[in-house]
């Protein structure tokens, strides 16, 4: 207990202090884990990000409760939170990003915003069920997004949505969107958002950040089998990552 809240402390210490802070660490934690608060919902519920596995390896960060109507696929970050340590990558994962909205199951947040339409890149005043806010990144789930990324500067991002079915391939790297595709079992295809995607996160991170974000989604109702037991070990793949042994139990 004291080794694992030491070494929650000093992770959690790293990412506050920015991505100084993160390049100065001389040598790789091992099966690291830690949790942060990057910030709170419009109804102050914590927006929590995990870290697992390895320092000084690529560095890859999963995100899933967007759409408050959409909580499938944060199953399989959860499993990655709380299963065997992680090896090869240097992850975190968000399981909860929009949690009032995940609270009311709604798509959009308590401000009746649709965080995937909030984004400062392409934003759009949109109405209806994608509406898009007062102005681009005026919720601070969006912000606290934001500036979570730009301090862990991740070298991937997934995006778990449902209920389309596939991975979006019409994208700037297209060879590994297929990878992605391939490898978690799901269609390759174009998600368009019947037209120009106005204020999404992967287009702003794209825009602003040297690393690549994807939209990956699940169906209507992907079996838990899948989410729990079959999903987590098929997205470490893509990465060239596997789980090992237990939190802290020597490994080979």
């Amino acid at each position: 207990m004291v080794l694992r809240l030491a070494l929650t402390v000093a992770l959690a210490a790293t990412v506050l202090a920015g991505p100084q802070a993160a390049a100065s660490e001389a040598k790789p934690v091992r099966a690291a884990y830690a949790s942060v608060v990057l910030g709170k919902s419009v109804n102050g519920r914590p927006i929590v990000a995990w870290h697992l596995g390895e320092t000084n390896k690529p560095k890859v960060v999963l995100i899933a409760g967007m759409h408050g109507n959409e909580p499938a696929p944060a199953a399989i970050l959860r499993t990655l939170r709380d299963g065997k340590s992680v090896h090869g990558v240097d992850l975190w994962v968000v399981p909860a990003y929009n949690p009032d909205g995940l609270a009311r199951g709604s798509r959009r947040n308590a401000h009746g915003v649709d965080l995937n339409r909030n984004y400062p890149y392409h934003w759009a005043p949109l109405t209806g069920s994608y509406y898009s806010g007062p102005g681009p990144a005026s919720e601070p789930e969006t912000r606290a997004m934001m500036k979570f990324l730009a301090r862990v500067r991740p070298d991937y991002v997934l995006s778990f949505h449902q209920p389309l079915y596939g991975v979006d391939v019409a994208v700037e790297r297209p060879k590994f969107a297929r990878r992605v595709a391939r490898l978690l079992g799901l269609p390759a295809t174009t998600l368009d958002c019947g037209g120009v995607c106005h204020g999404t996160m992967t287009g702003w991170y794209n825009h602003r950040h040297p690393g690549f974000a994807l939209t990956v989604e699940y169906g209507w109702r992907p079996s838990r089998h899948l989410l729990t037991k079959v999903a987590p070990g098929q997205v470490l793949r893509v990465f060239g990552a596997w789980r090992g042994t237990n939190l802290f139990e020597p490994v080979g």
